[in-house]
């Protein structure tokens, strides 16, 4: 069986990125729709056309079995999928590319790649499924002799299963479909679903933090881990699985969120559930969006704890062709095992009619026993959640400034943020494009406050458009951090966040998190520049010449 291929200059599959005459018509659809006008569809690069300059080190013995210095492994494991990553994708632009690619098969060829690499002073970037949108996996490997792309997709089995306690150890290279085909065999779903889902892998979303699809609960991958085995060039460590425990920081969070810069995940223990049978949702349109964000924060403090609860405002729905007549959309869902579910969703409508909702008829999609009759509003949103990525690529043809930017605040601060950001936003839009459009959601709720996700688009010269782009983002990032808000709440902080991250984090945390980084990783080999300053390895020292 052929495997299927993956695009190297986009989003995800390379034959579902569409022909010139669907980009065409796309490129009217955003004149109609959004009010500018998208430029010509451009032809996308092929492999054989892009040039790479010779690696700068040769594969040694030691790792010759698993590692390769090919053009074509290089160049798939230069960028993860930023807006950034694929505008220089598209144009052909891949000068940060790897200087070799190891895709270990087990735990002791890991262990051999950062033995020969701190020795031979070479950068190791972990690479999952490359799906970073914040330059999590990207290095030119400056003070280093070379960049080596460390691919751990081939540890990507579930070891084993215990039913007793609803855990799994699965291995650290494990894509959402292969952890979720696995589990599915002994009854069980880790029920994590990121929008990277297809392609992401565990070590991935551990080491970045990522937030799942569900809105509430367990939303972050932090509440799913058990234990964690990771690898660094000081030596292997690995917790203790416990439900809980007070003996001191949890040495689990040291691995959450540390981006490959401490060490590479190899599996861990994660926390499974037996597969839904019961589910009911619904979606609740809203005339104004304060109201709706006042009903979303009554039911998130109402301990129904929906496994649903997200906002589209007007122009999110419309863009996502979920309803075109003006109105923004609470879409709610509930889903158990074992337990019906259906009163705690009309509890949920009750609350969501207090705050002027109105839920309309075939708005429901009953459980199990009754006559199902199909939500609209939410397929449609589910569909365009997981093809969103897809219509970024074609965007970025078109010559179009498309991205997202993602926050968490509490609810007393979300009306000034959300009100300077629109202002801020927009006016970047102006300045730096001449115009543009921006939407917002809210991806996640907790009972304390939202986690708003916006969406920008906007009209760009083809070939000049990472300029306005950095001037909108600058503005963006700068608006979150001025109201309190996180730089991100669940896309990690990689390059791209960094010098706000910086700003965020208390300054002892920071010199405790370098502490640990020139502890475990003493040479500074392990991805330089993500999530820290490069002038935080260890003396400066970025291996030896």
């Amino acid at each position: 069986m052929t495997s299927r291929a993956l695009n190297f200059w986009g989003w995800g599959y390379a034959d579902k990125f569409p022909g010139r005459a669907k980009r065409l018509a796309l490129a009217g659809q955003l004149r109609l729709a959004l009010g500018f006008k998208a430029g010509f569809p451009r032809r996308p690069p092929r492999l054989e056309e892009v040039e790479l300059r010779p690696p700068r080190v040769e594969v040694p013995p030691s790792l010759a079995a698993f590692s390769s210095a090919a053009t074509e492994d290089r160049i798939r494991h230069t960028y993860g999928r930023s807006y950034r990553d694929i505008v220089r994708g598209f144009h052909g632009r891949f000068g940060p590319a790897p200087d070799l690619v190891a895709r270990p098969r087990n735990e002791s060829e890991v262990v051999a790649v950062l033995d020969w690499a701190g020795g031979a002073g070479v950068a190791v970037v972990p690479f999952g499924g490359g799906t970073s949108v914040v330059g999590g996996v990207e290095t030119d490997g400056e003070g280093f002799r070379g960049v080596l792309s460390l691919d751990l997709k081939r540890l990507d089995r579930v070891l084993e299963v215990d039913p007793v306690s609803r855990s799994a150890r699965i291995q650290a290279g494990a894509t959402g479909p292969r952890v979720e085909s696995q589990l599915a065999e002994e009854g069980f779903t880790l029920r994590h679903f990121p929008q990277s889902f297809e392609l992401s892998t565990l070590g991935g979303w551990i080491a970045t933090r990522a937030g799942g699809h569900f809105a509430t609960v367990y939303t972050h991958i932090d509440d799913l881990v058990e234990s964690i085995r990771m690898v660094s060039p000081a030596g292997v460590s690995e917790s203790l699985r416990l439900p809980a425990s007070g003996a001191g920081p949890d040495p689990d969070r040291l691995a959450l969120g540390s981006e490959g810069t401490l060490g590479v995940i190899t599996e861990a223990w994660m926390r499974v559930l037996p597969r839904p049978r019961f589910r009911s949702r619904a979606s609740v349109l809203f005339d104004d969006f304060r109201h709706a964000t006042e009903a979303v924060r009554a039911v998130a403090q109402s301990g129904l704890r929906p496994s649903n609860c997200r906002l589209l405002d007007r122009r999110e729905a419309m863009l996502n062709r979920v309803v075109a007549d003006g109105s923004s959309v609470l879409i709610l869902g509930f889903e158990a095992a074992d337990v019906a579910v259906r009163d705690r969703l009309e509890q949920a409508l009750k609350i969501a009619a207090e705050a002027g909702g109105r839920c309309p008829d075939g708005a429901r999609h009953r459980e199990p026993g009754d006559q199902e009759r199909q939500d609209d509003a939410a397929s449609s949103w589910r569909q365009a959640f997981f093809d969103g990525p897809y219509l970024q690529s074609s965007l970025v043809s078109l010559g179009v400034i498309a991205d997202t930017f993602e926050t968490a605040c509490t609810w007393d601060r979300f009306p000034a943020l959300h009100e300077a950001v629109v202002r801020n936003v927009r006016n970047a839009m102006e300045r730096a494009c001449g115009g543009g459009f921006l939407s917002c959601r809210f991806t996640h709720v907790y009972p304390d406050g939202p986690a708003p996700y916006y969406t920008f688009l906007a009209p760009a010269r083809f070939g000049g458009e990472l300029e306005p782009w950095a001037e909108i983002k600058r503005t963006a990032s700068e608006t979150l951090v001025e109201h309190g808000a996180t730089i991100t709440h669940h896309h990690a902080v990689g390059r791209t966040h960094r010098p706000w991250y910086e700003r965020q984090a208390p300054p002892p945390f920071l010199e405790v998190l370098r502490a640990a980084k020139r502890t475990l990783d003493p040479r500074g080999i392990l991805n330089p520049g993500a999530l820290l300053p490069e002038s935080s390895s260890p003396s400066g020292e970025n291996g030896p010449g």
